[in-house]
């Protein structure tokens, strides 16, 4: 792990004051404020807290028993009582922290939320956990959770030049953590918005480093920013699905973090006809994407460097174009749904074999683009602006649509909708699933008759433009083998009709 990745701890020293009481049924409750380095937090304690606390400590850490403040019956809650008793409080807890410098004892850790916000008593607790279950949750390979608070917490305490068990409990050291993240395969990381608890840490902004992460299969992030991410390349050899949400501006933040050391890169095994400082090697086990719900504004090159990938969802991202997606020779499964597409120009020579493709609550107005995608089994169009039907015509001689999804489009609310939109599909009318509905029998009957209108129009069209274009022909042909008087005393076009009648009229004389 590189050491410069992150900046170093401002300061390890600890501070507490009790900052004020309130009355809760009939107790004091003593507030009492935090501070670790830049992190601060408050806690709530009555006195009997306190005297919990010192029976363990004199009994496990041999602390003086006249060090706390003794008890008071007559008069617990009078004012000057509780400020006096607030001062000695608070020399009590300084007192225990001078005594225990570089990591506290469990029991004064729970005490003071160690364990809950400060990078000792997280990693202490973590490593407990660890030590009774690390084995049994490897075994069954459930999705285990690590905030960002606790990622960060690791990876600050590895980077401090101290031993990995402070507190000299074995159960608490360290390795217990790095053995479990060596082997660990299935990983979530839930950040939030906002302080966490009572403190002024938020959480989303806290860097953290996941090359401790040997073996990782699936992984999921939300609520992170991507530029406190460290170590996703890392991940390339072994991750398999990757999720990540409300955390990214760019794929490339995610796919390709080191980007922005080099002037010019290329994705591995890719030929390039310019210079390169950079050859980045790709994601060699990833097949499903899902990087819904970010601030994505365009498919980067960045996509070169998961040719693997089957599966990508972008949905509810900021997309206005669909490129670069010509790269991944194997995606079979497309979410764009929820985007700001108003074009598909060109679409289908972006994405090659597409099964499923997820287009809802975009802008669309046309369908052209998507004539040529003959793999295509699921299509969902529905809450776009859809509202001619002969935009239908594009998708309706694609062979292998199965389901097809229009609602909440224009043409969705006219009358005999779905036979009008079925029509367009000729002989596989039957076999197109429209809006989650089968096709009923009695559908069919209607796009039967709609199909034979539609052929005698046709049918109509083209005699009609047949005639036109005898009419076109003969008035050349007449206008090149008559003199200009001749041609204008000639009709425009005789019908064989009226030519045989004036022969025989001719005869007749």
């Amino acid at each position: 792990m590189d050491p410069a990745a992150f900046p170093e701890e401002v300061t390890e020293q600890k501070k507490v004051r009790i900052v004020g009481s309130e009355l809760v049924d009939n107790y004091t409750v003593y507030i009492i404020e935090v501070t670790v380095g830049d992190h601060q937090w408050t806690i709530k304690h009555r006195y009997s807290d306190f005297h919990d606390l010192h029976e363990k400590l004199t009994a496990e850490k041999k602390i003086d028993k006249n060090l706390l403040p003794p008890k008071k019956m007559i008069g617990k809650n009078s004012k000057s009582l509780v400020e006096k008793r607030q001062k000695e409080l608070e020399v009590y807890l300084q007192t225990l922290l001078v005594r225990f410098p570089l990591a506290a004892p469990k029991v004064l850790s729970c005490f003071l939320h160690f364990h809950l916000y400060e990078i000792n008593g997280i990693t202490a607790a973590l490593a407990e956990d660890l030590f009774h279950k690390g084995e049994q949750l490897l075994v069954v390979g459930e999705v285990f959770l690590l905030r960002p608070l606790q990622l960060y917490a690791i990876t600050q305490q590895l980077k401090l030049a101290k031993p990995t068990c402070a507190n000299g409990d074995a159960k608490a050291d360290l390795g217990h953590i790095l053995d479990f993240t060596c082997r660990l395969k299935y990983l979530k990381i839930p950040g939030a918005k906002g302080v966490v608890g009572t403190s002024n840490i938020q959480e989303h902004l806290l860097p953290f480093d996941l090359s401790v992460f040997k073996s990782l299969l699936q992984i999921e992030i939300s609520h992170c920013d991507s530029k406190q991410i460290v170590g996703l390349p890392f991940l390339r050899l072994t991750v398999a699905t990757m999720s990540i949400h409300y955390s990214a501006v760019s794929m490339k933040d995610i796919l390709v973090p080191e980007a922005a050391e080099f002037a010019q890169w290329e994705a591995e095994g890719v030929a390039s006809d310019c210079p390169v400082t950079a050859i980045i090697p790709t994601w060699k086990t990833l097949t499903t994407l899902d990087m819904s719900h970010n601030q994505i504004s365009c498919i980067d090159e960045s996509v070169k460097l998961i040719p693997k990938v089957e599966f990508l969802d972008l949905s509810y991202n900021e997309l206005s174009l669909v490129e670069n997606l010509q790269h991944l020779y194997n995606l079979i499964h497309l979410d764009l749904s929820y985007n700001k597409l108003t074009v598909l120009e060109g679409v289908h020579t972006k994405l090659g074999n597409i099964k499923t493709l997820n287009l809802a609550g975009n802008q669309l107005e046309s369908l052209s683009g998507l004539n040529k995608l003959y793999s295509l089994v699921n299509l969902d169009l529905s809450n776009n602006k859809l509202s001619q039907f002969e935009e239908i015509r594009n998708i309706g001689t694609l062979p292998c649509l199965e389901k097809l999804s229009l609602t909440n489009n224009p043409l969705s609310i006219i009358p005999d909708y779905r036979t009008k939109v079925l029509a367009q599909f000729w002989d596989r009318a039957s076999e197109v699933c429209l809006d989650g509905t089968a096709t009923t029998e009695k559908e069919l009957d209607t796009v039967e008759v709609l199909k034979a209108i539609q052929k005698a129009k046709e049918a109509k069209d083209r005699m009609a433009n047949s005639e036109k274009k005898i009419c076109e022909d003969s008035r050349l042909s007449a206008g090149g083998s008559h003199s200009p008087s001749s041609s204008l005393a000639a009709p425009p076009c005789s019908s064989p009709l009226s030519h045989t009648a004036s022969s025989s009229q001719g005869n007749h004389k």
